[in-house]
């Protein structure tokens, strides 16, 4: 089950580059997502937007999913993309019709929302030939960056949970912080 979410009145710390980046970077997300221009992408836990922002130029729709309308209310007034659209929800109960999504990817937020029910719901959302890009806080970690140690899922727990969701897993690597996961519908 997920643990708490980062809280809106922390959101300007969401918006350090150079913090940001340093766990992963534009490149290795657009990489991991391997869009084409005219895919339906669903960001969950998009907070203010900052990643939202990177995957937005190279895809047709984006959906910026945040269970906090507050940082909703941040992006707004930081700016949001024309493409981007704002969807206050959980990630176990998403408003979209089955397949209506090509691509999702969650950065740093999967440890908010993991739970059976949030991934049967990714699963049902995602097109046949979807794609899932995880990167998100290891529990092999040190705890000096992101949430405490103890609300961290290793990248085999991730893995094992998306296996039993009805994934297959494509390329995972973990790093001494993170780890990433790309997955695709079985």
């Amino acid at each position: 089950m997920g643990y708490h979410t980062f809280g809106a009145e922390r959101a300007d710390k969401l918006e350090v580059a150079g913090r940001r980046y340093r766990f992963v970077s534009a490149e290795e997300l657009l990489w991991a997502l391997s869009l084409s221009s005219d895919e339906t992408v669903a960001d969950l836990g998009s907070g203010t937007g900052f990643f939202t922002d990177d995957v937005a130029p190279h895809a047709g729709e984006v959906y910026a999913v945040d269970v906090q309308e507050a940082m909703h209310e941040y992006y707004r007034e930081k700016g949001v993309p024309a493409n981007v659209d704002l969807v206050t929800s959980d990630v176990s109960e998403l408003p979209f019709d089955d397949g209506d999504v090509d691509a999702a990817f969650s950065t740093m937020t999967y440890h908010e929302f993991a739970s059976d029910e949030s991934l049967a719901e990714v699963r049902r959302v995602l097109a046949a030939d979807g794609r899932l890009v995880i990167v998100d806080w290891a529990a092999t970690g040190s705890g000096e960056d992101g949430p405490p140690v103890d609300e961290r899922y290793s990248a085999a727990e991730a893995t094992a949970a998306l296996r039993e969701t009805g994934f297959e897993i494509e390329h995972e690597a973990v790093r001494p912080e993170t780890f990433l996961l790309i997955a695709t519908l079985e």
